[in-house]
Parts: structure tokens; C-alpha cells; sequence
């Protein structure tokens, strides 16, 4: 066994251990810390497959933004476990089917009869000049453009979807909105007013002696 091929089975069973302990641990904090291992040892797999774009866009998006964001929300909510173990029994002779549907597919698409090395042949190696990000720009937006806008436009869509169904309308005496056309059609004259008064004096304060006579 030589080194890459040890380096790439520790990565693959990094990330396999750490997705069994993501989805059977209770605790969602510690569920979510054991996804970013297994987003970190995905990222490594990819690196020893000459994917170094693929690897850091993973762990710079996925770890530094999307799960920091995850794990802040899930801090801040206050989760009852006890509601969510409540039907558990009742819908799992549902999940093993479902899991057992996913299981069967992946492996008629990702089995040794469709995707092994005797039908895709070895990887290519390529020099030290070689660009893999310049590789999958171009595939990215000559090949597969259409998915590629379709899938913003999903993203677009589940954004909005996102935005409209946690938007809520409070009373306008509880909070303050604001009104652009009237800000936009607002004049000078209506936020400055000149006001001519009289000087006032203001008496000197007395010592607290006089004031005791």
C-alpha cells in the first residue's frame, strides 16, 4: 500500500465515521461539529485527487461560512429533544425502507461495475502547471451553463421562499417602518425651520448658605 492510497482510505473513513456519528448523536451542537469533520475529510479526498479547487472552496464555504452560520442558529434556539424523539418508533420502518431505497441506488450508480477503475480508467496525472480551477470553469460554463443557471435560479428561489415565509408584519406601534416614497419627496423646508426667539439669562446659582438665610 503506498502512501496517497493510505492518506485516501484515512479521509474516507474520517468522513464515513464522522456522517454515522452526525446523524445518530443527539446532541445537534455535537452533530454538526462532527459534519464539519466530515466536510473537512471530503475536502482532503478531493485534494488527493488533484481537486484542490473542489477541496478549499468545501472547507472555506461549507466549514467557514455555512456550518459557522449553522451552528449559531442552533445555539441560539432553544430545541426540545424530548419533542423530537416522539414518533421515532412509528416512522422507522419508513426510514430503513427510504435508507435502503438510497443505499440501492447509489450503489447501481457508484458501483464497481459503473464506476470502478477498470471503466474509468486510472486518473490522469497532470503537471505542476496544470490548473484544475481554470479546467472547471470551463466545463462549468461551456457543457453544463443551462444546470448551472438553473441551479442559481433554485437558489434564488429557495432564498426568497426563505425571506417570504419568515417575514412577519408588526403592528406600527410596536416598531417603526419606513416610507421611501415619502422619504424620497420630502424637502428641505420640512426638516429645517428657522425659529426667532428672545435671549434668556439664566439667573447665577445662589451658595447653599444664602439660600439656608
Amino acid at each position: 500500500m503506498t502512501f496517497e492510497l493510505f492518506i485516501f482510505y484515512f479521509l474516507a473513513g474520517v468522513a464515513c465515521t464522522s456522517g454515522v456519528m452526525m446523524i445518530t448523536i443527539k446532541d445537534p451542537v455535537k452533530a454538526a461539529l462532527w459534519l464539519v469533520l466530515a466536510f473537512i475529510a471530503t475536502a482532503g479526498v478531493w485534494i488527493t485527487a488533484q481537486a484542490e479547487f473542489l477541496g478549499l472552496v468545501l472547507i472555506l464555504v461549507y466549514v467557514g461560512a455555512v456550518m459557522v452560520l449553522f451552528l449559531f442558529v442552533v445555539m441560539m434556539l432553544d430545541i426540545n429533544l424530548s419533542i423530537l424523539k416522539e414518533g421515532f418508533t412509528q416512522y422507522l420502518p419508513i426510514g430503513t425502507m427510504v435508507v435502503l431505497s438510497i443505499a440501492a441506488m447509489m450503489y447501481m450508480v457508484l458501483g464497481p461495475e459503473n464506476f470502478g477503475l477498470d471503466v474509468t480508467g486510472a486518473p490522469v496525472v497532470h503537471p505542476e502547471d496544470y490548473s484544475n480551477t481554470q479546467a472547471i470553469g470551463l466545463e462549468l460554463y461551456t457543457v453544463h451553463v443551462y444546470a448551472f443557471i438553473l441551479a442559481a435560479v433554485l437558489l434564488l428561489l429557495g432564498i426568497v421562499a426563505a425571506i417570504a415565509l419568515s417575514l412577519r408584519r408588526r403592528p406600527t406601534g410596536e416598531v417603526l417602518y419606513q416610507d421611501i416614497d415619502k422619504q424620497v419627496k420630502t424637502q428641505a423646508s420640512d426638516r429645517f425651520k428657522m425659529i426667532k426667539m428672545k435671549s434668556e439669562i439664566e439667573e447665577p446659582i445662589k451658595p447653599k448658605e444664602e439660600e439656608e438665610k
